[in-house]
């Protein structure tokens, strides 16, 4: 697969040529420096590093200051690997988002935004005990029982619980180009993508 990094701008939505409106995620895509090559006899694997997003020389450290200057470009944020390109990469090239073409689909992938701390009914969808409390107090959103009692007077590995929800890795698969306007370094995909506004994202088609 051959891809770029890029980083979500916000929703909107286009028309299309049949006056359907249809909801896009913009994402500023590229331009990608490639910053390392893996190869099967010195990795034991292959593989393209991308970088993506500028970054301050003196919020870098000295190891990656090297590592961006061996290939000839400025420190960057944003620092992945893709296998499989469809055609060899050479170090220090820069991709831009013409590697892309409108229609056709692609698997995106990035840090879904954190909620928290959150209790079973956010979490896991829960009903509660809806109205009838018998007169128990703040118990509506309360999980319930957790298992048995003596045997194995313990909580069983897996069971749905209040805990911490969000900032995952999450991957959305087969979302179509709708448009790219190269010149500003942008993709609209069709549909919502994981994360935040201003959230790193890594973007893979299947060649």
């Amino acid at each position: 697969m051959s891809g770029l990094l890029g980083k979500k701008i916000g929703m909107t939505s286009i028309y299309d040529a049949n006056g359907k409106n249809i909801p896009v995620t913009v994402i500023e895509a590229g331009p990608c420096v490639v910053t390392q090559i893996r190869t099967k006899e010195k990795d034991g694997y292959e593989a393209v590093q991308l970088s993506f997003d500028e970054k301050k020389e003196k919020h870098t450290t000295s190891g990656l200051k090297g590592h961006f200057a061996k290939a000839g470009t400025t420190p960057k944020r944003y620092i992945s690997e893709f296998t499989r390109f469809e055609h060899r990469k050479e170090f220090g090239e820069v991709i831009t988002v013409e590697v892309f073409i409108e229609g056709e689909y692609v698997d995106v992938s990035g840090i879904s935004k954190g909620k928290g701390f959150q209790g079973v009914v956010k979490r896991h969808g829960f009903a509660g005990v809806g109205d009838a409390t018998h007169g128990q107090h703040n118990r509506l959103r309360a999980p319930g029982s957790l298992g048995a009692s003596s045997y194995p007077s313990r909580v069983m590995k897996g069971v749905r619980m209040a805990g911490r929800m969000g900032n995952h890795k999450v991957k959305l698969i087969n979302l179509q180009i709708v448009k790219i306007v190269p010149e500003k370094n942008l993709i609209l995909v069709k549909g919502a993508v994981p994360g935040a506004i201003n959230g790193y994202l890594k973007i893979e088609r299947w060649n």
